[in-house]
Formats: C-alpha cells, structure tokens, sequence
C-alpha cells in the first residue's frame, strides 16, 4: 500500500493541464484527459490528475492519472483476444498512443447490479415502478444493490457538454438510425464479453465489477474500418466496484456496499453542501491525498501488483515523449 509521504510528495506536481509541442495536432480537452490527434492518424491521450463528478470538474488527485492511465493499458492487453482496440503502446505513466477512431455516438452500458443514485441508473427507474429498462424485463420484488438475474446492456446516449445522458433501448437507437442493427450487436456482444471476463477476473481479487460503460469506435478505412474498444475499460472511473467480502452483510443490513467509486469525493462534496451547482468547494490536501489512496488501492487490488509512483514533474517528461512522437510518425 502507498505511504502518505509519496502522496504528499505527488502533490507537488499535479498533472491538471498539458500542452505537449505536437505540431498541427488537433488539441481536444476532456473532463479527464487532454487528446491530440496527430496528422498521421495517431491519437496521443494524456490522462491527467482532474477529478470530475456533478458533470464539474473539482479539481485534481495525485497520480489519479497515472492510476488511471495503467489500469486502462493492463485490461486493454489482458483483452485483446476478446475484443479489439485502439491502443498502440504506453510511452509514459500517464500516456496511451492509440489509433485515430471514429466513435460511436453512444455509451455502452453494461449493469449487474439493481444500484445507482443518477436519473440513468437502473435502481432509479425500478424504484419509481419502472419493470423495463431499455428494453430488458426486470422481476418484481428486488431490493437495491440485488445482483440482477444476468447482465444486461444499457446504452447512453452521449450528452454535449453540460447536458445528461439518457438511457435507451438499444431497439431504440436501431430504430432512430443512431446505430445499424449490425453494430449495435457486434458492440454489445464485445461488451458483454469484456464484462464476463473483467467479473472473472476481479472475483479471483475479492471484488465484484457491477457495472461499468465502454466506449466503441470505428478504425479508418485503410486500417479495415472495424470496430474497437477505446477511452478507458475497468477503472474506478468508468466502473464500479464493490468489496466481495463484505457486500452479502452489508447488504443483508440493508447497508451500501464498500465500494472504489468516486463515492468517498461525492459524500465530502455533499457534506460542503455542494451537488453540481455553485462554485466547487476547494478540497483540502487530506481529502484529495485519503481519495487518491483510494484509487491506488483499487489499481493494486485489481491488478495484484504494487503501485509505482511516479513523482517526476509531468511537463518535462511528456514533452520528451512529444518530442519522441513527433521524431517518429507512424501511418499506425
């Protein structure tokens, strides 16, 4: 387990914002992580440091981005014969190199469990009397946190920015043009592969994968225009995670679940008395380091492997791979 020494130290040098010398690379700024798309159709993303919940971005935890980034590059490898992706390679800590793909322009959803507290979840929709939810009958008589009867796919819809997502039927997203018939089954297919696997995987480490999104999209046509996993998969920020030890007695008691989400930074922001409106309360230095120890944990529980920090000041060494990039252009 990290010590609070290396994570007072990391934050010293918060990774918040990049600006990597890419020549004519198309710059584009998630709530997470800084994209550039380079001329040779390359994607270079920068998982930084920022925290965002509320649809607000709150500020940064030390080596959240480096979590972040590693765990995406592990299950991408462990993955692969599962179901494509864009990755190329890791050059840093904090980096993925990846094809250029066109994305899909939905979220999918894949759910386990009868939880949630957003106006998507599924536990919401059930608890006002809802027994469909994009599409998938649901049984009378469970209780929230149940493990539903199997895993169901639940696309989203992707929001602009500033606005919430809705879940839908695929049916739905096939009837509106939104995806072929086609797509949507091969996408929903390798969700649910990915998520079989992931449960797998995770239950050998004592947790349970409840849910989690992936995002899909196209590859270019000279590289056979196919559809692959991108972003992220199976991290603490696309999906959730309970304890497998505890969850049947918590449960039984009618107790939430411990779980790795970011439900530790939602509580201390709703005790500030904020939930997405209003200016963001500053996060003082023990919130951000006890929230990152968190995720740390989550990165070595899933993994079963320690957690190397990186303390090297971020500009300079992804300006050296920048540098490295643009001395090799790759048609990928």
């Amino acid at each position: 387990m990290i010590d609070d020494a290396t994570l007072r130290a990391a934050l010293a040098h918060p990774l918040d914002a990049t600006a990597l010398p890419l020549d004519g690379a198309r710059f584009y700024q998630g709530k997470v992580r800084d994209n550039y798309s380079l001329a040779d159709g390359r994607r270079v993303l920068v998982t930084t440091d920022r925290i965002s919940a509320f649809d607000r971005v709150l500020g940064t935890l030390p080596l959240k981005g480096q979590v972040l980034s590693e765990l995406a590059v592990f299950w991408f490898e462990r993955t692969k014969h599962l179901a494509p992706n864009h990755l190329l390679e890791a050059p840093d800590a904090n980096v993925m190199v990846a094809h250029e793909c066109e994305p899909l322009p939905v979220e999918i959803v894949v759910r386990a469990y009868l939880t949630g507290v957003t106006s998507t979840s599924v536990w919401t929709a059930y608890a006002r009397g809802d027994r469909t939810f994009c599409g998938h009958a649901l049984p009378d008589g469970l209780r929230k946190n149940d493990p539903l009867p199997h895993a169901i796919v639940t696309p989203s819809t992707k929001a602009a920015k500033g606005g919430h997502d809705v879940s839908v039927s695929g049916e739905s997203l096939i009837a509106e043009g939104v995806l072929t018939r086609e797509d949507f089954e091969a996408v929903s297919a390798m969700a649910l592969a990915l998520f079989h696997a992931g449960a797998a995987h995770c239950a050998a480490q004592g947790l349970l994968l409840v849910d989690t999104k992936y995002e899909f999209g196209r590859l270019p046509a000279h590289l056979g225009g196919g559809l692959v996993v991108m972003d992220e998969m199976h991290t603490p920020d696309s999906s959730r995670f309970w304890f497998a030890g505890s969850y049947a007695e918590r449960h039984a008691r009618g107790e939430e679940p411990e779980s790795f989400d970011k439900e530790y930074v939602r509580r201390w922001l709703a005790a500030q008395g904020f939930t997405g409106d209003g200016d963001v309360p500053a996060m003082p230095d023990a919130v951000r380091i006890e929230a990152a120890r968190r995720y740390v944990e989550a990165f070595e529980r899933i993994t079963g492997r320690p957690f190397v920090a990186d303390l090297r000041p971020p500009a300079p060494r992804l300006a050296a791979v920048a540098a490295r990039l643009s001395q090799h252009p790759s048609g990928g």
